[in-house]
């Protein structure tokens, strides 16, 4: 976007705030103003007032002598301009590659005509416009990135800012200040938490006071201005309302990111939500993000090395990743079998052809095994996996390597996996990205996320499992009569090949594979899925991971195998009990993105 473009942009926002502003005057504090008219693009009721908010911007921009797209709360997404108004679905417009110089739309404003309608309503002195003014690439998706201009004026006092991309912020024409407060115990926070959201409770009580008034757009503005020190918005702010907010506060040089501490990098439209975590410096932001994810302690001091050593590749890279940890300071732990491998690799004459073989079947990762050390006494780092204490435990492998170590070690201890596996469905990341994942998590720069884990009953015993338990019969192509039961209701009496008890992290393994639902691992439940019953009604069921699930055995004569992710077999005989319940306990991952789960879906199963 050029300087004309940006004068002919800024000139129209200007006019847009003016008009909106005495249309929507006589309405303020009328209680018709809150008449419900319709419900708008973006789900939500629209009341009068935003009607005669929105009508007045469309009208402006419509009969502007220039195309362009508007996304906005009410009617949605349009093109405008030279006397058009047409809908569209900007994300399909954005790829169109036939449209000529002068079809093509110069801007996509992104606008919330009226934010803080009940303030409006009510004449509370907290609403007001925000418009933010993006460029145009053709051929592309737009983003949060092509906004090159935000202006947001609160109508009831008439406070003003704008801000240009790479020129700084103003208010009402000068520069803003944000404040210089590093002290949670000090802050100002403003925004919308989620109930039953115990960090973002923390967080609350550690600061000195809380606002919530009603305007993302707004409040967001304050941090940048210095009136508050952070934000947040746990429910997912729309990015019509964020769009404009997020370059005056990055202009103010504040700081902006998801609950992860990530870029925000949402596409424009309609329809996109981010939650939102602003604060008004890097080290108060960095504070909020370690509270939010509950990494009480950042520093890794202490690493346990786990490897499947039933090949050559993971057993050299894990020797590669113990050099890397030792060399940035780390005390290492490795689990005996594999110092007792990679020590016998050491040892073997032909340890260099080994080398040269792995790097020419693997060229990925041939460059990170290059200098690779063995000049370690690696069998004195040895220990067994049941007596593991350390702050994280990097295990290399697929799914089984890591649900067999996670079954052996204490379940307080993170776990970080790279896949050399088939799958690695679990994993965190694939081995040619280990020593930049690593270098960042060594820099604190990762959060933690829990996973549900199932506690077994059977006969006095107890075990545990994290993806699944499945419970088969001992004989082949023979069935199995159960019955089911939760929280002592019997929901199903049913004969099948087997019977499956899934978390929401095996619903993508054998249960996926059996019928089941894919689950999000956040979802707090448990998947009950019978394995080809021989009945036509009976269907997998999602229950509260709150509950109790019995399954007992009724046919005479027969017993059964219960398997505990895919590791510990044990029997079960006629009219016994198997009782599973969620562990007090849960798994503790390692990540580095917020994108765990649907990207793996994405790419692991398509």
């Amino acid at each position: 976007m050029d300087a004309k473009d940006k004068q002919i942009a800024t000139d129209l926002a200007y006019e847009i705030i003016r008009e909106v502003n005495r249309a929507i005057r006589p309405y303020v504090g009328k209680p018709e103003s809150a008449e419900k008219v319709k419900i708008g693009a973006d789900g939500t009721p629209t009341s009068l007032i935003d009607i005669i908010a929105e009508d007045k911007l469309i009208n402006i921009l419509k009969n502007a002598p220039v195309l362009s797209y508007i996304v906005s709360e009410e009617i949605g997404e349009l093109k405008l301009g030279c006397g058009t108004k047409r809908s569209i679905t900007l994300t399909h417009e954005l790829r169109r590659e036939d449209l000529s110089e002068d079809e093509t739309p110069k801007f996509i404003f992104l606008i919330d005509p009226l934010d803080g309608t009940n303030n409006a309503i009510k004449e509370i002195p907290a609403y007001g416009i925000s418009i933010a003014v993006a460029d145009v690439n053709q051929g592309r998706l737009a983003t949060l990135d092509d906004v090159e201009l935000g202006f947001i004026s609160n109508f009831a006092n008439g406070n003003f800012f704008e801000a240009e991309k790479g020129k700084g912020c103003w208010l009402n024409n000068e520069e803003v200040q944000p404040s210089d407060n590093i002290n949670i115990s000090n802050m100002t926070l403003g925004g919308f938490t989620k109930s039953g959201t115990s960090q973002a409770s923390k967080l609350v009580d550690n600061a000195r006071r809380m606002r919530a008034l009603g305007s993302v757009v707004l409040e967001l503005s304050y941090v940048a201005s210095g009136r508050y020190d952070a934000f947040l918005d746990l429910r997912g702010s729309r990015i019509i309302d964020i769009a404009a907010s997020k370059l005056i506060l990055e202009e103010a040089g504040c700081i902006i990111t998801n609950k992860y501490g990530q870029k925000l990098d949402n596409n424009l439209s309609i329809y996109e939500k981010a939650v939102v975590v602003a604060a008004n410096n890097k080290i108060l932001h960095k504070q909020m993000i370690d509270i939010l994810n509950n990494n009480e302690t950042d520093f890794i001091g202490k690493v346990g090395v786990i490897s499947r050593i039933d090949q050559e590749r993971p057993i050299i890279f894990a020797a590669q990743v113990v050099d890397y940890l030792l060399t940035n300071g780390r005390e290492v732990v490795i689990e005996r079998r594999l110092a007792h491998e990679i020590t016998k690799l050491k040892e073997d004459p032909n340890l260099d052809t080994i080398i040269e073989k792995v790097k020419e079947e693997y060229p990925e990762i041939a460059h990170l095994i290059d200098d690779i050390n063995f000049d370690i006494e690696f069998n004195q780092l040895a220990e067994d996996i049941f007596n593991f204490d350390c702050d994280m435990a990097i295990i290399l492998g697929g799914d089984g390597t890591l649900l067999r170590a996670q079954g052996k070690m204490d379940p307080n201890i993170p776990i970080f996996g790279i896949n050399m596996g088939t799958v690695g469905f679990l994993t965190e990341i694939e081995a040619p990205n280990t020593f930049n994942a690593l270098n960042d998590i060594l820099k604190g720069e990762y959060y933690r996320e829990k996973r549900s884990r199932l506690v077994v009953s059977h006969e006095n015993h107890q075990f545990s499992a994290m993806n699944e338990v499945v419970v088969m019969t001992d004989k082949t192509s023979k069935m199995l009569h159960f019955e089911i039961q939760v929280d002592g209701e019997i929901i199903e009496d049913v004969r099948a090949d087997g019977l499956i008890i899934s978390t929401p992290s095996g619903s993508t393994a054998y249960a996926m594979s059996a019928g089941g639902p894919i689950v999000d691992p956040k979802v707090e439940g448990f998947i009950i899925i019978p394995i080809c019953p021989y009945k036509l009604g009976v269907r997998p069921f999602v229950v509260s991971d709150n509950s109790e699930i019995t399954v007992k055995l009724l046919k005479k004569g027969k017993s059964a195998v219960f398997v505990m992710d895919g590791q510990i077999n044990e029997e079960a005989e006629y009219e016994e009990e198997i009782k599973f319940k969620k562990s007090d306990k849960d798994a503790i991952f390692i990540r580095t993105s917020s994108k765990y789960f649907y990207e793996k879906v994405k790419d692991k199963l398509s």
